[in-house]
């Protein structure tokens, strides 16, 4: 194959006034590649599915109707749904890109490589690379920012193998091999190469030239090891130009500041909207100073450390339990009936789902993995719904399934992007005011004390320092 570089090489200048157009194959993956692209200088839109064409309303959806940016990112709930919704919504959002005028696309998934045998990743890549006519894709799923690295093509997550982390016990994608390319394999018609860390390291002419000779021995997509900041800006510059790269928020970082030192006059940090960036911080400092709540559905080790933080702390804990009560209506209005009952000034409260494996497999087994998915998905987006209703400000949501159901229970279509309450977990305030500031966690990001610290009320943060 031969990649098809004439018209997309960095060396054409008009490459740089076309935004980067970003899919997320779900919101909390969308908020974390936002942050990494807001915080590498460049002026990122974040909207929720795919925005309405007709340019209608006040949300900032219509192509009329866009702020000046440099990055456009589409965050999709396709990470868990049938791989053939997935390619179907992704191509959607691809279509929109488009027609803002993207020049380059970068296919987000998780640093954890979630997905299965059938998918996700691999139909959705297939979909993307045919539809933009990319004949090699660079990918890597590094971020070590987030302690995720990829060394001779295995991937490390915390420091150990994929598949002797956590992961390997996720209730709906287990990860048990470490092996990137029989992964990807596995999930593709494709063939799949591997670019090692000595080339990454000879620097960024080196890896185009693997990228081109894999491409030429018939590999369509190329993973790339990277085990710190400057692999992944390597990469990144190296993946200038070609029309679909992929990856976790590391890539796109990479990326990012790839493209900020390609722009004109670029010095760091500038091209932002001061005003803009002065409206989020108030807007963040406003969110602080009201009643909050923590929602909970993810499983992980991390989650868990997390809410068992906040147990400790003395916090309110109600726990939704879908066994005993499988109507998402009936589980939610017990849920808020209960939240009626706290008192005023008793400190954020956390309503959760989330459940020790064990735990979890009994809720499966009861209800079976899906309607125990879909009822707990949907009361939470209607105890959301009920907790913004009752003037709480800030919701701050744990979990990507989490984070997918508050923000459509709560309408939100597009959002500024804030100030990180931890790294690449930002505060994310909807276009057009009136709903909550959210807080949208990936299951395994953040320190231990992170739900606490983000629901804090202005006096416990006053206490603690």
């Amino acid at each position: 194959m031969t990649q098809h570089l004439h018209s997309h090489h960095p060396a054409d200048r008009t490459r740089r006034t076309a935004p980067l157009g970003v899919i997320a194959d779900d919101f909390t993956g969308a908020t974390d590649v936002a942050a990494a692209l807001r915080r590498a200088g460049l002026r990122t839109l974040l909207f929720f599915g795919v925005p309405d064409r007709t340019g209608a309303g006040t949300d900032g959806s219509g192509s009329a109707r866009l702020p000046e940016h440099e990055a456009l990112v589409v965050a999709l709930k396709s990470r868990m749904v049938l791989a053939a919704d997935a390619v179907a919504s992704s191509l959607g959002a691809l279509e929109w890109l488009r027609e803002q005028g993207a020049g380059q696309i970068y296919f987000k998934f998780c640093s954890t490589f979630d997905s299965t045998p059938r998918g996700n990743i691999g139909p959705v890549l297939d979909g993307l690379a045919e539809a933009t006519g990319a004949d090699t894709v660079p990918l890597t799923p590094s971020s070590p920012e987030h302690l995720r690295t990829q060394y001779q093509g295995h991937l490390f997550v915390d420091d150990v193998l994929l598949g002797e982390s956590h992961m390997r016990d996720h209730p709906v994608t287990p990860m048990t091999d470490s092996y990137l390319p029989r992964l990807l394999r596995a999930q593709t018609r494709e063939q799949v190469a591997l670019i090692g860390l000595r080339t990454v390291r000879e620097g960024g002419e080196a890896v185009r030239v693997a990228l081109a000779g894999a491409g030429a021995r018939g590999a369509r997509y190329v993973l790339a090891d990277g085990i710190d900041e400057s692999d992944l800006r390597t990469l990144g510059r190296a993946a200038l130009g070609f029309p679909l790269v992929a990856g976790a928020a590391g890539l796109a970082a990479g990326l990012a500041h790839a493209y900020a030192e390609e722009r004109a006059g670029h010095t760091p940090g500038a091209g932002w909207d001061e005003a803009g960036d002065e409206q989020t911080a108030a807007d963040t400092r406003k969110a602080l100073g009201g009643p909050a709540a923590v929602l909970s559905g993810s499983c992980s080790r991390r989650t868990l450390e997390q809410l068992a933080a906040l147990t400790d702390a003395g916090r309110p804990g109600y726990y939704l339990d879908a066994v005993a009560a499988p109507d998402p209506m009936a589980l939610a209005d017990a849920a808020l009936a209960w939240y009626d009952t706290l008192p005023a000034g008793g400190g954020a409260p956390v309503l959760y789902s989330s459940a020790a494996p064990e735990k979890l497999r009994e809720v499966q087994r009861v209800l079976g993995v899906e309607r125990s998915a879909a009822v707990l998905e949907k009361a939470t987006g209607l105890v959301a719904a009920g907790l913004a209703e009752r003037g709480v400000g800030r919701l701050v949501a744990a979990g990507g399934e989490t984070s997918g159901a508050v923000v459509a229970a709560l309408g939100v279509t597009g959002a500024h992007v804030g100030a990180e309450a931890a790294r690449g977990v930002p505060w994310i305030h909807p276009l057009g005011g009136g709903s909550p500031a959210l807080l949208l966690k990936s299951g395994n990001f953040g320190g231990p004390g992170l739900l606490l610290e983000a629901s804090a009320s202005l006096a416990e943060r006053a206490d603690s320092t």
